[in-house]
């Protein structure tokens, strides 16, 4: 049976510092990757309600441009004074 030693045990302790060092340094970057697609998703979001809202604006001036040429149509049947 292997005896235990300080030195063996300060060798498995610093192994394990290092794996948990490494850990940590892991979790940081994928705490920033996830911080960098929050921000991408914002931006995404922002550029969505925009194409909506442009989309809006289109679907009202058709509808006007729809209800000036029915109200013209109409008005070719109306007797005029």
């Amino acid at each position: 049976m292997v005896e235990i030693t300080q030195e063996l045990i300060y060798e498995v302790l610093s192994k394990i510092q290092g794996d948990v060092l490494h850990l940590k340094e892991g979790q940081r970057e994928m705490r920033h990757d996830i911080v960098r697609l929050r921000n991408d998703i914002h931006i995404v979001q922002g550029d969505i309600n925009g194409l909506r809202a442009a989309n809006v604006e289109i679907v009202d001036r058709l509808d006007r441009i729809e209800l000036r040429e029915l109200a013209e149509a109409q008005a070719r049947f109306e007797p005029h004074p």
